[in-house]
């Protein structure tokens, strides 16, 4: 019976935090389409944006490119409350040690997030729009863009890469937990550098050069994350030898 109380208490703590989330990401998306007009008069004024028409082809392209400004605002301010209640879900099956060395991993993976829409924004979009662009213009192609296409694009590489760059954060939250070590990590470099092609294949567009922008910044994330994963084994194995001492 205690068994199936305590089911019950974390299906009901589960669902509280789950509510939660939902609240911040309708809120948050309310405050999306508030700012959505400032956000989209901030992109038309960079300068990958300056020489670029945008052109609309469908009566219901404004609406989506609005829903889709307001979806990148939303999550950026969910995802930190999002972090927050996860943590606050699993804390009670943490130590108390164990609940301080983890909390850092809130701003830690915000952080990551926003480095990585940052650098597919500042960077590889830029390069990406300017190299397909030269192909266009080379074979004699007249460039009317529209808007949705555009966004699309946009979003379509800055929010993955922006996933994809919470990679250490991921290992070494895994190597605290033992499910993998450096030792294992650099055994299936191979496997890893195989699927991470494949996801940047996938997130990029299809031409060579988009490639080669996006997987490299993989390969270097992924050996990024093998150097924390040794830093951490070591802390832990450090703070494991100090308890063992006392005792």
């Amino acid at each position: 019976m205690e068994q199936e109380y305590t089911v019950v208490e974390h299906l009901a703590e589960l669902r509280k935090r789950l509510v939660i989330i939902a609240a911040a990401l309708i809120v948050s998306l309310g405050i999306g389409f508030a700012t959505a007009t400032k956000m989209l008069n901030f992109i038309k004024m960079q300068p990958t944006a300056v020489n670029v028409e945008w052109n609309v082809f469908g009566f219901t392209d404004g609406i989506m490119i609005y829903f889709k400004c307001a979806l990148l605002v939303a999550i950026l301010i969910t995802l930190p409350i999002a972090l927050h209640q996860i943590w606050l879900f699993v804390k009670p099956g943490l130590s108390e040690a164990e609940a301080k060395g983890t909390v850092w991993f809130i701003p830690a993976s915000f952080f990551l997030f926003l480095a990585g829409v940052s650098f597919s924004y500042f960077v590889m979009f830029p390069m990406m729009l300017n190299f397909l662009s030269d192909i266009n213009q080379s074979i004699g192609a007249t460039e009317t863009y529209g808007m949705n296409q555009y966004f699309s694009f946009l979003f379509n590489l800055v929010i993955p890469v922006g996933i994809v760059f919470e990679m250490p954060i991921v290992i070494m939250f895994l190597t605290k937990l033992g499910i993998v070590t450096p030792t294992s990590l650099r055994k299936m470099r191979k496997v890893a550098y195989f699927a991470l092609v494949v996801i940047g294949v996938l997130i990029s567009p299809p031409d060579f050069v988009s490639d080669i922008l996006i997987i490299v910044p993989l390969f270097i994330l992924f050996e990024i994350s093998i150097v924390i994963s040794s830093w951490t084994l070591k802390r832990s194995n450090k703070r494991l030898a100090e308890m063992a001492l006392k005792e």
